[in-house]
């Protein structure tokens, strides 16, 4: 098995710093506009992106919720046994514009449960898709981000591993060959 480096640490902040203004100039002062975290890789991406709007673009206030789509996956009951997340939304998404946050857009299944999850909470008026990762010839289902930091051709044997600060020490991305 190989590893190699697809964004440095430094890399990964530029790219979150540019996320951010994208997210900015769509949405200037969030106050209809809801970020969820997809549970669970998501939600460091979501709170970094907060982080950053917070203290560079001084917004006040931003509703940030973390989305758990376990019992909403098609493979759901179908032989591995998944671990479920906690879903925060202290907030309904009743007519707000919402953005979906991911590390990682493969197949794009994850984000169609998402989409069904997120009815629980209220009927959004906008929905949108942010990920770091963009996996684009890898896709099961019609779904493109709205955002994306980097487009990454793989194929289908190789994966992408994020790495994060906050859970694995580091941050880091890399395609891993089997």
């Amino acid at each position: 098995m190989s590893q190699k480096v697809l964004l440095t640490s430094k890399e990964i902040n530029i790219i979150l710093h540019r996320l951010a203004c994208q997210l900015m100039e769509n949405h200037l002062d969030f106050t209809n506009t809801a970020l969820i975290g997809i549970q669970p890789r998501g939600v460091f991406l979501a709170e970094r992106l907060v982080k950053i709007l917070k203290k560079e673009y001084k917004i006040k206030h931003i509703d940030l919720g973390f989305l758990d789509i376990t019992f909403f996956r098609d493979d759901f009951g179908r032989g591995e046994i998944l671990k479920a997340n906690s879903t925060q939304m202290n907030f309904l998404v009743e007519d707000k514009k919402v953005v979906f946050i991911d590390d990682v857009l493969y197949t794009g299944r994850s984000i169609r449960s998402a989409l069904t999850a997120i009815q629980s909470f209220g009927r959004p008026s906008n929905i949108e898709l942010l990920t770091l990762i963009d996996r684009r010839f890898s896709r099961h289902l019609p779904i493109q981000p709205t955002y994306r930091g980097r487009q990454v051709d793989a194929i289908n044997e190789e994966k992408v591993k994020v790495m994060w600060k906050e859970n694995d020490g580091e941050d880091k991305v890399y395609l891993v060959s089997k």
